[in-house]
């Protein structure tokens, strides 16, 4: 796959992350059903946090200054560190489409990018730039797995319902 349909299907996963996660009400955001879950609150602020400081910024520093080390980031401990569950849901979610925005815009903006540089990521080993950008997207998938997931648990758990009808995939 080349860097031009990645691109592609980050500008269309705006749209789809929009269209899941604008109009929520609070109870449905908050909701965890069990302690260590991630609610939707989470995972947006989550999603805002990795826009900014890891997939773009990892991705220009592959191109840009591929012999450099990476700043270290912890998204896990940011959870807690960055008090993610107080946070206003639709002021970060407005924040991530934005920075989503912003990331298009400087990925539109490259002139002849070398996406085969390669950094040495400190877990993963040698990355190209390449990669970054393909496990952005892939990034976007996993969690349209997990709020989907999340979303059909939180109307279980809502509605009380049998939903052996719908289907057991």
């Amino acid at each position: 796959m080349n860097h031009k349909t990645i691109i592609k299907g980050l500008s269309r996963n705006q749209q789809v992350f929009k269209q899941l996660l604008k109009g929520i009400p609070k109870e449905e955001y908050i909701w965890k059903d069990k302690p260590g879950r991630w609610c939707l609150l989470e995972i947006v602020c989550h999603l805002y946090d990795e826009e900014r400081e890891d997939f773009r910024k990892r991705t220009k520093h592959v191109l840009e200054t591929p012999d450099e080390q990476f700043m270290p980031i912890d998204p896990e401990g940011w959870v807690k560190d960055r008090d993610y569950i107080k946070q206003e849901y639709d002021r970060v979610l407005n924040n991530f489409l934005e920075e989503r925005k912003a990331s298009l815009h400087w990925l539109d903006s490259l002139v002849t990018p070398s996406w085969n540089n390669i950094s040495v990521h400190p877990d993963f080993g040698e990355m190209t730039a390449q990669q970054f950008l393909a496990n952005w997207l892939a990034h976007d998938h996993l969690h349209f797995k997990q709020i989907t997931n999340l979303k059909l648990d939180y109307l279980k758990y809502a509605s009380g319902e049998d939903f052996s009808y719908a289907g057991g995939w």
